[in-house]
């Protein structure tokens, strides 16, 4: 997958670009490492292969794997500021949905885009290891979406992502949702471009799953609770879930949601709206005002 989180030893994958019009294949450049754990049932942890940056690869040195990550990292971030230049430029939200799989991500974005498209034009750029699905499900909404599938790759980067919005060609003063692979470790380190990051987490995971997994809710700006309808039937305790964020990320924006009944969805759209760009124009110089989303970066 990728050397931030220390996956998938060494491997060179290709990712795929599907869309309504073709597919291309693009290479992903990165150089990939391989963690290996072992939970021992004494109730202790081993880690084999593990160096003290938390990588590994054979024959590499902690020096020079922090090199590589950090060319990794800088090489995403040139590719995230054209793609947040170019969104800027045409007046776009872009959101970047993150989640682990089954959070219920696709069934919140097919709710979202169905309130949403009567008045606003809108895309999707689907993320996953492979098939076409989500994307044909988005597609089923008149909607146009691209699917990029990474292979063995655990996230999105920005470069996929820019030639996705080749591909999407958005309208100017559009709203643009990437729903990422599912995934809460590498996604938190690579910015796509977009306005805001949204942490989905559905009732039905673990109520102390921010503190398992700090990173992805510090890079967040919202966190979406996903599936409240079922919380008669689960153990999960919604207010040490809203803490546990909170103790990571005070600056959390929080919304209660149930996708499939509706239930805390005109909140939810009420917030895009207010992230949506309200002074930006094409051609506009840097001094022009920004959503709070957008200031704040991804």
């Amino acid at each position: 997958m990728c050397t931030v989180c220390g996956c998938d030893s060494q491997s060179q994958h290709k990712h795929s670009i599907n869309s309504d019009r073709d597919q291309h294949v693009h290479p992903h450049d990165g150089h990939h490492h391989h963690e290996h754990h072992h939970h021992d049932t004494h109730g202790g942890h081993h880690h084999y292969g593990k160096n003290e940056i938390g990588l590994s690869a054979p024959g590499r040195s902690s020096a020079e794997l922090v090199e590589i990550e950090r060319d990794i990292l800088s090489k995403n971030d040139g590719y995230a500021n054209a793609n947040r230049q170019r969104f800027e430029d045409l007046h776009i939200l872009a959101l970047n949905l993150v989640s682990s799989p089954g959070a219920g991500k696709t069934t919140l974005l097919e709710t979202t885009v169905a309130r949403l498209k009567p008045t606003v034009s809108v895309s999707v750029v689907e993320g996953d290891q492979e098939t076409a699905n989500d994307a044909e499900r988005i597609r089923a909404l008149d909607v146009p979406a691209v699917q990029i599938n990474t292979g063995r790759g655990c996230h999105l980067d920005a470069h996929m992502v820019g030639h996705a919005i080749d591909d999407l060609s958005p309208q100017q003063d559009s709203v643009i949702f990437i729903e990422n692979v599912g995934n809460l470790v590498c996604p938190a380190s690579f910015n796509l471009g977009e306005a805001a990051k949204v942490v989905i987490l559905s009732v039905t995971e673990g109520d102390d799953k921010p503190l398992k997994y700090p990173d992805m809710f510090d890079a967040a700006d919202v966190l979406v609770l996903n599936k409240i309808d079922l919380l008669p039937y689960v153990p999960f305790d919604i207010e040490k879930a809203i803490d546990c964020a909170l103790r990571i990320n005070p600056n959390l924006q929080i919304l209660q949601l149930s996708a499939l009944t509706g239930e805390g969805m005109d909140e939810w759209v009420n917030a895009i709206e207010k992230m949506r760009p309200t002074a930006i124009h094409v051609g506009s110089g840097s001094d022009a005002p920004q959503s709070s989303a957008q200031a704040g970066g991804g």
